[in-house]
């Protein structure tokens, strides 16, 4: 069981020089975690590449420079569940419209949110009035 009460949050500025600190906030996370048991080498590829993915796809996809030029991430962990949202200013799209990646013709984009849905156990994504939300659960046990 993890103990851990970690809560961070991070506003980052909409380029791609950023998501190595991204990802390396995840890589943090499982460091910190006194009693994590499972296998913690896993769990912090899986956070490095699902808040790199995430934020890479705010900055391709859904930042809108009128409104504004950054994402923010909050990560909180309570009571064995990890809980990322990312945030967005962008025209949204509809989570359960996003094809499966084509294996047989892979391309350079498309995977992230395959990967973000097969690592983690819940993937959701929201508009709401002032911005989108894509809200992704891991629990550790």
């Amino acid at each position: 069981m993890c103990s851990s009460v970690i809560q961070v949050d991070v506003v980052v500025p909409t380029h791609t020089k950023y998501l190595d600190l991204i990802g390396s906030i995840g890589e943090r996370i499982v460091k910190e975690l006194d009693d994590f048991t499972g296998d913690r080498e896993a769990l912090a590829y899986q956070l490095n590449l699902v808040l790199t993915e995430a934020t890479a796809n705010v900055i391709k996809h859904a930042n809108d420079a009128q409104r504004k030029d950054t994402v923010r991430i909050s990560i909180h962990l309570r009571q064995d569940v990890l809980h990322i949202k990312v945030y967005d200013h962008g025209q949204g799209f509809d989570l359960d419209k996003i094809p499966a990646p084509d294996f047989d013709h892979p391309s350079e984009s498309g995977m992230g949110l395959f990967f973000i849905r097969s690592m983690m156990d819940s993937v959701t994504y929201t508009r709401q009035p002032e911005c989108n939300v894509l809200e992704i659960i891991k629990y550790l046990k």
